[in-house]
């Protein structure tokens, strides 16, 4: 069975655990001198010692940590673990002059000089307040990153609604624009329609389906693009021209669906006159898997009250862009004398 990500998380943090409680109850073996051996009451010396110090750390870890800290109760935080530390600090005194009087077998001329109980209880709980803090700052840091983990999957989540929402708006907007074009071709021009409504259904198979996708063949992509531009230029006079240069090696490149049509569609839509001579002017290259898309076309101002500028297509792209390729594409639209230049950059 599959463990999920959280599963193995928490076995991986049991495991180590585990691992570290025993490396600390192997102290002993590594600290005695060759020339002794490591009886069981040398051992029960060092490890009574363990014991307290690992509850401490796993008693602040799992239990005061959450109880009061996370919930910045710190005043009950502090006194609790000063009542705790100071609690097992004497007891920690008491066992060892037991064990030292009764159990270690020690000659009373060999006994180490007695040392200052106040100096004994202060050093333990020095050491044990370090070891509280070692625990709190490990559980900070773990709760920081689980914090980031989930921080992480919610913009994962959300970026990916966003991105449906996004494409849901170019889908129809495409579509409309299209069945217009078919729609003036009719009254002129039956049997184009028809063939023409055959093209659209090529092409809203790829808007339907492989846009789904996080990424398409740029094959693939330029092919769709070159037939929306041909459904776009049904409804063209002789007054407008169009030129489209694109690579004929894309390399095996992939690139994300519909990149190009929010551009080629701006220039169709807003850059086009019935009466006055205009141009359509599209270039596709690649570089060093660098793709640059560059747009031009006529520019005709449109008056006060349109308020369509350059439609959803454009800001639907560039907010595209920041989810998809953050900090790998550029882009650029401008006027510059009556010509509308827009220049797409991404890293692929």
């Amino acid at each position: 069975m599959e463990l999920t990500s959280d599963k193995r998380s928490k076995r991986a943090f049991l495991l180590v655990n585990i691992l570290a409680v025993v490396l600390f109850y192997c102290i002993p073996l590594f600290i005695t001198p060759r020339n002794e051996t490591l009886t069981f009451v040398k051992y029960l010396g060092y490890g009574v010692s363990i014991t307290a110090y690992l509850l401490i750390f796993y008693l602040n870890f799992f239990l005061l940590i959450q109880k009061f800290m996370v919930r910045k109760k710190w005043t009950a935080f502090f006194v609790t673990n000063l009542l705790v530390i100071g609690f097992i600090s004497i007891c920690l005194y008491l066992w060892h002059d037991y064990y030292f009087t009764h159990l270690a077998g020690i000659p009373p001329e060999h006994m180490p000089p007695p040392r200052s109980t106040f100096m004994f209880i202060a050093k333990d709980m020095f050491f044990m307040t370090l070891t509280a803090s070692m625990a709190v700052a490990i559980r900070i840091t773990l709760e920081w990153q689980r914090t980031e983990r989930e921080r992480a999957r919610i913009e994962v989540v959300a970026s990916r609604a966003e991105m449906q929402n996004l494409k849901s708006q170019l889908n129809p907007h495409f579509l409309f624009n299209t069945l217009n074009n078919i729609y003036s071709l009719m009254r002129t021009d039956q049997e184009k329609a028809q063939t023409t409504m055959l093209s659209l259904s090529k092409t809203l198979r790829y808007v339907l389906y492989d846009e789904n996708q996080e990424r398409v063949s740029l094959d693939k992509e330029l092919a769709f693009t070159l037939s929306y531009i041909e459904l776009m230029s049904l409804r063209l006079t002789d007054k407008t021209s169009v030129r489209v240069n694109i690579p004929e090696d894309t390399q095996g490149l992939t690139i994300a669906p519909l990149m190009f049509i929010s551009q080629v569609e701006n220039a169709f839509k807003h850059g086009v006159s019935q009466t006055e001579p205009s141009f359509i002017d599209i270039d596709i290259e690649i570089k060093d898997h660098t793709l640059r898309c560059s747009v031009k076309n006529s520019y005709f101002p449109k008056e006060d009250s349109d308020y369509s500028g350059s439609g959803i297509g454009i800001e639907n792209l560039q907010r595209r862009l920041s989810l998809i390729y953050p900090g790998n594409h550029s882009f650029t639209h401008t006027v510059l004398d009556n010509v509308y230049v827009s220049e797409l950059t991404v890293n692929l």
